[in-house]
């Protein structure tokens, strides 16, 4: 039987890069799947439609998870369209990076609104069901930054620092219920926006990674599936770092 045959599984920001790739590892291993997209319904209707053709049962909505009646009345059609939601992949997020001295106000709110409060939003909004359901697994999209920081991202690593209090809290809070929240705090992912860097720039982050490649979104998305199946019963407020070894 596949890992996540008859479970459903809702991820944010899913038409392309990480989040994509967890939709479709999790597809593969038998999961339904319900994701949101911001813009671009065309290239979400593909990713729609890819989903379908293996299988299972998959439906995109376009809904802003940092907006907080927006998630809730996400949560309420994804539960009308199938009937359960079993695992919460926490995964849109943006970054505006740049030295303090030079970060806006704008650029500051804008990352913690749609990396953190994003979290808040999604996690409230779906804790109801879980709660009736007396099980559930929020998986959490954090970052190494979120453990290191980094120069010229305080605004990225203050929100991905801030994804795993929040993942440890709802561990404790929600654990009683069989409902668990753990954090997966990647490192460097070869994604769309990444192939816009310039390439001797990658060739020297990659030389520092122990692994010595890039990870891929698939790496990330396995973690995924092991997280929200019940292979991981027992982890819950934890993170786990997919990062090559960056942060040894």
């Amino acid at each position: 039987m596949k890992l996540l045959a008859d479970k459903v599984v809702l991820i944010t920001g899913a038409s392309k890069g990480i989040g994509k790739g967890i939709a479709m590892r999790c597809a593969e291993k038998g999961a339904n799947i319900a994701f949101t997209y911001l813009s671009s319904p065309d290239k979400a209707k593909e990713v729609e439609n890819e989903l379908i053709a293996m299988g299972i049962k998959a439906k995109g909505y376009q809904s802003d998870a940092s907006d907080f009646d927006a998630s809730h009345k996400l949560v309420e059609d994804v539960m009308a369209d199938f009937g359960q939601i079993d695992a919460l992949v926490n995964n849109a997020g943006i970054t505006k990076d740049g030295l303090l001295m030079r970060m806006t106000e704008q650029d500051w709110d804008d990352v913690l609104r749609i990396n953190l409060k994003s979290i808040f939003n999604m996690t409230k909004a779906v804790q109801r069901t879980m709660l009736k359901q007396r099980k559930g697994s929020i998986i959490n999209l954090s970052s190494v930054v979120g453990v290191n920081g980094n120069a010229g991202q305080s605004n990225y690593s203050a929100s991905k620092a801030g994804i795993i209090g929040f993942t440890k809290s709802m561990a404790k809070e929600l654990g009683s219920r069989n409902i668990r929240s753990n954090a997966i705090a990647p490192g460097f992912i070869a994604t769309e926006m990444t192939d816009k860097l310039d390439k001797d720039v990658v060739e020297n982050w990659v030389k520092e990674i122990p692994l010595k490649r890039a990870g891929q979104p698939e790496d990330v998305a396995d973690v995924v599936v092991f997280l929200a199946s019940d292979m991981s019963a027992y982890v819950t407020g934890q993170t786990i770092h997919v990062c090559g070894g960056m942060l040894t």
